[in-house]
């Protein structure tokens, strides 16, 4: 069976193509600059990394880009489309509407164009991803699987805002999460390496990358997360600001000439470790520019491992029993001065590190960080959240 995963945002859209009977992945890739000037797909079929620069006006144009270097006669892995059994979708809000991954109909369709004020840029760019899909291959089973339905099963008491109980119910504004793929593919795999059940264990999942959140989940169930109705709240991230007093956006904005729109944009693509830092987004070059002794870079990384440990220090409070810590995402995987800065000082909470293990980490490797007497075991697991969604795919159209 082969599933095509389809990753649609903005001005992108990210591919895999696996054979689902050894979940192996056999064709991947990437549209740049839908829409802009230089459009261009890197991908990987049967030799090395390519690129291929390509016109690409929209999403539809980015799909059949990407049909085409599947089945070319050269370098293609499939003979036509039909031998693709399945699409799955990566979309970022479900919203109140979608507490699972489903298949896609009609109703399906019209639920999602409801959650479009929540997530305006990124629903948009999801749904072209589909729709570029079904008008070429309209007969495939296409899935959407959504950043946000892990994170169904939290409390009223976490999910909800200290605002005024009417407008929750009239405007849906409550704490949604995100990067559900990511942290429900950790558990799995964590599960394995206790063990046990995922329904069986307590865990905290850290994901960090450009955009960075936290889970603390008991039973196998996500019971609280740091993002929130958006992805802005939380950690501080890439550029995005995270966790701060909501005066500041009138503030800044009356001092800035700023409307609460461009507020929010300014909060999303210009703070965080880009603002602080004055240096970049990119972990790599901000480490580099710790090393030449630039201060607000070195400022910029202790915000981050300061909240990465204030977190992990309040989730452990909320699930009273913690069997492990997962670091995942870019940062979370290759970062070994941040896995250990936000761990040290906790032994008093069971937990230990091998600092030499954990600077010196092969990879993209599954690891155990923890010592052997550490009441808390570490891992560092790299996701694979578009592995999730095919098997999920799979799930939904061998019913």
């Amino acid at each position: 069976m082969k599933i095509l995963v389809i990753n649609a945002g903005s001005s992108s859209l990210k591919f895999q193509l696996f054979d689902m009977d050894n979940e192996k992945v056999i064709a991947k890739g990437n549209c740049e600059k839908i829409g802009l000037e230089g459009s261009f797909v890197g991908y990987k079929t049967t030799g090395d990394k390519k690129e291929k620069f390509v016109k690409l006006p929209d999403h539809k144009a980015a799909v059949k880009a990407v049909f085409d270097i599947l089945t070319d006669k050269q370098e293609g892995v499939i003979k036509d489309l039909s031998e693709i059994d399945a699409v799955g979708h990566r979309f970022v809000q479900g919203g109140w509407l979608f507490d699972r991954s489903m298949l896609f109909d009609d109703d399906v369709v019209e639920k999602l164009n409801q959650l479009t004020d929540l997530s305006p840029v990124h629903a948009h760019a999801n749904m072209a991803g589909y729709l570029g899909c079904h008008e070429l291959m309209p007969n495939t089973p296409q899935a959407v699987v959504f950043d946000t339905t892990f994170h169904a099963t939290m409390p009223a008491k976490a999910y909800m805002y200290g605002i005024k109980y009417e407008d929750y119910e009239k405007y849906h504004v409550r704490k949604y999460g995100f990067h559900g793929t990511s942290h429900r593919y950790v558990l799995g795999e964590a599960a394995k390496l206790l063990g046990k059940d995922p329904k069986d264990v307590n865990i905290i999942t850290v994901h960090l990358g450009n955009g960075s959140s936290i889970t603390a989940i008991k039973n196998g169930q996500s019971v609280d997360t740091t993002m929130g109705l958006t992805p802005l709240e939380g950690l501080i991230m890439g550029t995005r600001s995270g966790d701060l007093d909501p005066t500041v956006v009138s503030y800044l904005g009356e001092k800035k000439g700023m409307n609460a729109s461009e507020m929010v944009n300014y909060l999303n693509k210009q703070c965080g470790i880009l603002g602080v830092s004055g240096v970049s987004s990119d972990m790599r070059e901000l480490n580099a520019a710790i090393e030449q002794g630039n201060k607000r870079a070195r400022l910029a990384l202790d915000m981050l491992i300061y909240r990465v440990k204030k977190f992990i220090g309040s989730y452990m409070a909320v699930l009273g029993r913690v069997d492990a810590i997962v670091f995942t995402g870019g940062i979370g995987e290759n970062q070994e001065d941040l896995r250990e800065g936000a761990l040290e000082g906790m032994e008093n909470y069971g937990i230990k590190i091998d600092v030499e293990k954990n600077n010196h980490l092969p990879r993209g490797s599954v690891e155990e960080i923890s010592t052997k007497d550490s009441k808390v075991r570490v891992f560092r697991i790299p996701t694979d959240e578009e592995l999730l969604i095919a098997r999920d795919t799979k799930a939904l159209i061998s019913k």
